[in-house]
């Protein structure tokens, strides 16, 4: 077994916690909420054997604790898929995806829904490396497309792949093999989605699949694209400094007012930091 791999499944397997989380006490600010945050892993065929994954990919979906749902996988073609990517493709990364992987989607012939176990706080970026090293095993294993259901997100294969490789590299250090804030970011970014308007704020979705609250600014702040520097710059320090001392140093506090409900794999359970205007 690989290095990288023994260590996600060590990291996964409960048996450590990441350093963004390690002093944080959300509760001082908010009282946390039970739901705990799974991903929901959607992966395109082009034919009935996308559902029934090479033995070597199978036991990795089975050693980092997730499960095929066989209830909504199918091995015929699902007319809403076209449209689905299409609002879900990350518009923020340049040529995040192409007019190969549109053409991948369009054409498929299967679809494999994959679940993760419920992620506590401290081992969601564990959780999370596994995800995309999952997606990278699947793409090995014939998978066309794949997208993130948790946050409504997705990326052309070669964009998931180098996050993939960002997230190996980043828990490689001098002492080792550990979760590092640069694992964290490459898993938010394949596995968030920004910006999303709404009445008033740019929005994330899927901070919580990295164990962070979502970041909203508003929009009276300026464009779109300033939005997202200052969320991803938010969430690089609550990652690395963790989140009560970004939001103490920055003045800003967690709220629990979303808009998705609690059964909603949306919601984020660590609430919303606001940057108002």
């Amino acid at each position: 077994m690989d290095p990288i791999r023994r260590h996600l499944l060590k990291a996964a397997g409960l048996l450590i916690a990441t350093r963004a989380f390690a002093d944080d006490q959300p509760g001082a600010t908010m009282q946390p909420s039970p739901v705990k945050p799974r991903h929901v892993l959607c992966f395109l065929g082009k034919d009935a054997s996308l559902l029934q994954p090479p033995k070597a990919v199978a036991k990795t979906i089975a050693d980092f604790g997730f499960e095929i749902d066989r209830s909504y996988s199918q091995a015929k073609p699902d007319a809403k898929m076209e449209r689905s990517f299409g609002v879900c493709w990350d518009r923020v990364f340049p040529k995040a995806w192409s007019a190969a992987d549109e053409a991948a989607v369009a054409n498929h012939k299967a679809v494999l829904y994959v679940l993760s176990p419920r992620m506590d706080q401290e081992k969601t970026a564990a959780g999370s490396a596994a995800a995309l090293q999952i997606v990278d095993e699947m793409f090995d294993a014939g998978a066309i497309a794949a997208k993130g259901e948790s946050a409504g997100v997705a990326h052309g294969v070669a964009r998931w792949r180098s996050l993939a490789e960002q997230a190996r590299n980043g828990a490689k250090t001098e002492q080792g093999l550990r979760m590092t804030p640069a694992v964290a970011k490459a898993c938010r970014l394949a596995f968030a989605k920004r910006p999303l308007a709404g009445d008033r704020f740019f929005e994330s979705v899927g901070y919580h699949l990295v164990g962070l609250p979502d970041v909203y600014v508003a929009k009276a702040r300026g464009t779109d694209r300033s939005a997202v520097t200052l969320m991803d710059e938010i969430a690089d320090a609550m990652a690395e400094h963790g989140i009560e001392a970004t939001l103490r140093e920055r003045k800003l506090t967690l709220s629990r007012e979303q808009d998705y409900a609690e059964s909603n794999f949306k919601f984020n359970p660590y609430g919303i930091v606001r940057v108002e205007a």
